[in-house]
């Protein structure tokens, strides 16, 4: 089983970040992806969350109408198009796949908003 999250890098508040996770070695369509993030001294949070189908989302307040999460199952990714960064959004952001007792995470993504 492997995650493997990209698209991380520095932006300045008001800017734009597309993450990307690559999933593979476990039946990809059939789990609920989710994008997690941690700050620095904080505990890890929920971000946003897409259905094994794709026809239902969750954000976080903090995100609503910023952050949008999508799924292409053809090539078992998981996007998070995040727009209008703020410094407040700075973390290393997780991808995760979870379906009943079986919970994946891949290594994480740093993203950094800062002037």
């Amino acid at each position: 089983v492997q995650l493997v999250e990209s698209g991380g890098g520095l932006v300045q508040p008001g800017g734009s970040l597309r993450l990307r996770c690559a999933a593979s070695g476990f039946a990809f369509s059939s789990y609920v992806m989710s994008w997690y993030r941690q700050a620095p001294g904080k505990e890890r949070e929920s971000v946003a969350r897409i259905s094994s189908a794709g026809d239902s989302t969750y954000y976080a307040d903090s995100v609503k109408g910023r952050f949008t999460i999508s799924r292409d199952s053809a090539k078992n990714t998981v996007d998070l198009q995040m727009n209008s960064l703020k410094p407040e959004d700075t973390a290393v952001y997780y991808c995760n796949a979870h379906r009943m007792i079986s919970d994946y995470w891949g290594q994480g993504t740093q993203v950094t908003v800062s002037s």
